[in-house]
């Protein structure tokens, strides 16, 4: 039998293709379709629910998976980049495409999985498995520079974090006897302790956000890995800690949650001016906008704990939108990349004369970045600062600051690339190809969509987030 699944796995190997994976996860994009349609949206619960129940000597926990609005509004953010980044995985000759497509379909699968996991076990598991796949992206597909050094601190930063998430988990467990979601946001504990381990589980979370003083593995792996892999880190990966915030650490430990709020106020305010400011001098273009995502990422981190339902809510459209945008704006610059093999600002100039189209993809894409009204992020960030005005107005003005900064390198960037005299460096008229295009197009038509219709993403919200808020009793 075992040599049979050898052979089995062996001939899967030899006969599949880019095409193949790209069906997988075009099947995979429509199924989590199907489950946006039959979901119900007065439910606040878990529904399409899963259970299977292991025991080993004294240890017996379940294992589950199932969906409710927060889980699901990531889901189809996670099937749909991972088809565009399949479709442009499709003209690639590289060595080892093969190699490429699995690590890519087995992070997606690993990541559809912490998004559905029921205990906190399962999503510990699923959210360590997931740095296997980008180490081998980044360090292996990554550009020649210094690829090696960018996986391996991507990979220790993130590990190092997680070590302490699972010292947590241990506690929890020895404490309370449970792993589940729910049971573990109705437990009691000592004040003294409950502070002690919501540290622990901040740290773990604040690297993947990223905030300060932990954003330093960001940058650089966005400037090594390709453009796929950017396109996901930022996508999809930096949500991951949005996403352990609103499900393990405000429910389980409200009390901490409200004893750190200031902490928490002051470090991302200053997360998010600092890589505002920093996102202005930069050269690079896959720089530039990585610190843009610390500045978006840590005005989720203040909507998080604002408490109140419009924040919460505004949190999570903020990280969806910062997906779909921050998604078009690496997808761009990757095909910038592919043609002229550079991404510093200095070499370019006058690319409206040259590619016209891409200019006006950039150009939405930067509006979109910074907030454009009829933009999906306007939607995020105006319930956020609501939010922030209603809690403490000194951190609102203060963040304020971030709107005309995210316009100043936003735009900043944008007339740099497209105006002014054609670079020495750029001689051949080369626009966007049709693949590039409709993948532009998608994003594009979708970011706008939902900041003119934002209510097809919050009413699947609305209610897992009224569950939430009404645990984290601030």
């Amino acid at each position: 039998m075992f040599n049979f699944l050898i052979v089995l796995l062996n001939l899967i190997y030899k006969w599949t293709t880019s095409l193949f994976f790209v069906l997988i996860s075009l099947i995979l994009f429509f199924v989590s379709i199907l489950f946006y349609g039959f979901f119900d949206k007065n439910y606040s619960s878990y529904q399409f629910i899963y259970l299977k129940f292991f025991g080993i000597n004294n240890l017996n926990f379940c294992v589950g998976f199932g969906l409710d609005g927060l889980g699901l509004s990531f889901i189809l953010l996670t099937t749909l980049l991972f088809v565009l980044v399949f479709l442009t995985a499709l003209k690639y000759n590289f060595n080892y495409i093969k190699e490429y497509s699995y690590c890519l379909i087995s992070l997606e699968l690993f990541l559809l999985a912490v998004f559905s996991a029921l205990d906190i076990i399962t999503f510990f598991f699923m959210f360590e498995s997931v740095l296997i796949p980008m180490f081998l992206i980044i360090g292996i597909w990554g550009s020649v520079n210094r690829k090696i050094y960018a996986s391996l601190l991507f990979f220790l930063f993130t590990l190092g974090g997680s070590l302490c998430l699972l010292f947590v988990i241990l506690i929890l467990y020895y404490d309370f006897g449970s792993f589940n979601f729910s049971l573990l946001s109705k437990i009691e504990m000592n004040e003294k302790k409950e502070l002690f381990l919501w540290i622990l589980t901040f740290v773990s979370f604040a690297v993947k956000v990223p905030m300060l003083p932990f954003h330093i593995w960001l940058p650089e792996a966005h400037v090594e890995a390709p453009s796929a892999g950017s396109v996901i880190l930022a996508g999809v990966l930096l949500k991951l800690g949005g996403y352990g915030i609103l499900r393990i650490l405000l429910p389980i430990f409200p009390y901490a949650s409200s004893f750190f709020l200031p902490f928490v106020y002051v470090l991302s305010t200053i997360s998010i001016i600092y890589a505002s400011l920093t996102a202005i001098r930069q050269l690079d273009l896959k720089r530039i906008v990585a610190y843009s995502s610390v500045a978006h990422m840590n005005i989720v981190v203040l909507g998080l704990f604002s408490n109140v339902i419009e924040g919460l809510l505004g949190a999570t459209f903020l990280m969806v939108a910062h997906g779909l945008v921050s998604g078009l704006l690496f997808f761009l610059i990757g095909f910038l990349y592919e043609r002229y093999g550079t991404r510093l600002l200095a070499y370019y100039g006058g690319l409206v004369k040259m590619m016209p189209i891409f200019c006006f993809y950039f150009l939405l894409a930067c509006l979109a970045n910074l907030g454009l009204p009829g933009s999906c992020n306007f939607i995020g960030e105006l319930l956020v600062f609501f939010s922030i005005l209603y809690k403490n107005k000194m951190v609102f003005f203060l963040v304020l600051t971030s709107i005309v900064l995210s316009a100043i390198y936003s735009l900043y960037l944008y007339t740099r690339l497209s105006n002014g005299n054609t670079g020495y460096y750029i001689k051949i008229y080369s626009d966007l190809a049709s693949y590039e295009i409709t993948i532009g197009f998608i994003l594009l038509l979708l970011a706008y969509f939902f900041g003119l219709f934002p209510n097809y993403i919050i009413e699947i919200l609305n209610s897992s987030h009224y569950l939430i808020l009404e645990r984290t009793k601030f």
